[in-house]
């Protein structure tokens, strides 16, 4: 895994104009739209870049952008492979160690979620705070390239200096952002009323099928992680209404406009952070 890890990060480096940027989002279902605010310098698509998992599901482009949104140097991953498309996680995270390898240091995650918490409206967005990982899988068992289990630990997933950016970028442009717990589950089928009410009872706000395998293997290998939910649908048995995929891809391409927004206001924020002096006490 570390010898494929590091011949494809070698492989996006050569295709990169210059050096990688320190941040990368990956861009989940219905927000492909997102990439219209990147001024893009370099285009790769996932099936160029040896091991990265081509999607197959509709609302995931399958390529990598390079460009500078708000004038600062961003990679877009648009689009992404699932568990229910029949990956395995270890292709899953693939990505993920790829761009910590090429210099990546952050990385937000974006999905489409439904809701549970029934504070919640659709359109609304979700900064996680927490996941509850029920996908029946951890995409470090076996896969994370050391001699014994990664016992990673994971009581701090979601960064709380990411998270308050974020908070602050929604205030800024006006944005309904809440902050939730995750729910990850395997798909591809939508989950049960009851399935939804013991979701609930765990403490879940909204539900989903990815994110969170990115998120463990963000971690492992040291990244700052952030992710957004974008709040599609309500949850099954919440409103008497089937959940149709079609609909969830209608819903986030209408949030897309807003998403651009919190996530640009995100970046520039995140750059000016990052440039700030730390400040030491006087001795």
């Amino acid at each position: 895994m570390n010898d494929s890890v590091a011949k494809t990060a070698a492989q996006l480096r050569r295709r990169l104009p210059g050096a990688a940027p320190e941040l990368a989002i990956v861009l989940g279902s219905g927000h492909n739209g997102v990439q219209s605010r990147l001024k893009v310098t370099a285009e790769i698509r996932y099936g160029d870049l040896s091991g990265f998992p081509a999607p197959r599901v509709p609302g995931h482009a399958g390529k990598l952008l390079f460009g500078r949104m708000n004038g600062v140097p961003v990679l877009l991953l648009c689009g992404r492979g699932h568990f229910y498309e029949g990956f395995s996680m270890a292709e899953i995270g693939f990505p993920i160690r790829v761009l910590a390898h090429a210099g990546i240091r952050t990385v937000i995650l974006t999905n489409a979620a439904g809701a549970i918490n029934p504070r919640f409206r659709v359109g609304d967005f979700m900064c996680l705070s927490d996941h509850i990982n029920f996908m029946g899988a951890n995409p470090l068992r076996g896969e994370s390239g050391r001699a014994v289990a990664s016992f990673l630990d994971l009581s701090g997933v979601y960064d709380p200096g990411l998270v308050r950016l974020l908070q602050a970028a929604a205030r800024n442009v006006r944005v309904r952002l809440h902050r939730g717990v995750y729910v990850a589950v395997a798909g591809p089928s939508y989950e049960t009323p009851a399935e939804i009410r013991a979701f609930a009872r765990l403490g879940a706000d909204a539900v989903g099928m990815s994110t969170v395998p990115e998120a463990i293997v963000a971690r492992d290998c040291g990244l700052r992680v952030a992710a957004i939910s974008s709040i599609t649908n309500l949850a099954a048995g919440r409103n008497g209404r089937q959940i149709d995929h079609a609909e969830v891809l209608a819903m986030g391409a209408k949030a897309q406009a807003r998403m651009s927004d919190l996530l640009g206001r995100f970046v520039e924020l995140h750059s000016r952070a990052a440039k700030a002096p730390i400040l030491t006490g006087a001795n």
